[in-house]
């Protein structure tokens, strides 16, 4: 039965380099009221994601310029978004690796409509609120606020971010005291554009904290980084 289309229809974010194949899956979930996003290319993906928040992704294996199973480790970073590989490939190795780096489901083409349906339904109700926090955030003094990538003191002042050192703020704040390591941070801050470097990541913290405060975000010596700041959810 159709859930019929709303103002707060579940929104799911698809990644197939096949047209037709993407076509038939946008067309279907949105059948059943789903908001659907498709893109054809990891860098697109990334970018999507980054600018807005899902219920669910979609994620093809196989794509022009990158690995799908690159795409689940970098949104397995940023988010608990539940997300189903959908793939030609059957190998035992892809499917291992994925769900190793946090993917939720794995299902093989060719599909059933119906079937794809039940899965992400399933994938959303255990995934419910994952995406939650991804509104925004009071880490410290700063509101964050992932929708418009704004940060904004208490005298309500916003702070000149650029999109990357937001991300970087954002992803470290969600962490709330966990340490995160360089590596843990270039998968949660590249963009489509391009991988980043450990450097760019250690500039991106120099600067951030003088943007906010030196205390902002604190080195945990050989280990990496973690916020400084409380954090609490703002609905």
């Amino acid at each position: 039965m159709s859930r019929g289309r709303n103002l707060t229809a579940e929104k799911i974010l698809v990644v197939e380099d096949n047209a037709m194949f993407a076509r038939m899956i946008k067309a279907d979930l949105a059948k059943e009221g789903y908001e659907v996003t498709v893109t054809e290319t990891g860098a697109e993906f990334l970018n999507q994601a980054d600018s807005d928040s899902h219920d669910c992704l979609i994620v093809d294996l196989t794509l022009p310029d990158e690995d799908g199973i690159v795409l689940v480790r970098k949104m397995r970073a940023r988010s608990n978004v539940p997300i189903i590989v959908l793939t030609g490939r059957e190998g035992i190795d892809d499917k291992i690796a994925c769900f190793e780096l946090g993917a939720d489901d794995y299902v093989t083409k060719p599909v059933d409509s119906r079937e794809l349906l039940m899965r992400v339904q399933a994938a959303i109700r255990r995934g419910d609120g994952a995406e939650k926090s991804r509104g925004r955030l009071q880490f410290g003094p700063v509101e964050l606020d992932h929708a418009r990538h704004a940060a904004t003191r208490e005298n309500g002042d916003e702070i000149d971010l650029t999109p990357a050192e937001f991300s970087l703020i954002w992803v470290l704040a969600q962490a709330e005291g966990r340490v995160l390591s360089r590596e843990d941070l270039v998968d949660a801050i590249s963009s489509g554009e391009g991988p980043m470097s450990f450097r760019a990541v250690d500039i991106l913290i120099s600067r951030v904290r003088k943007k906010l405060d030196k205390d902002a975000i604190q080195t945990v010596p050989t280990v990496g980084y973690k916020g400084g700041w409380d954090v609490q959810t703002n609905q």
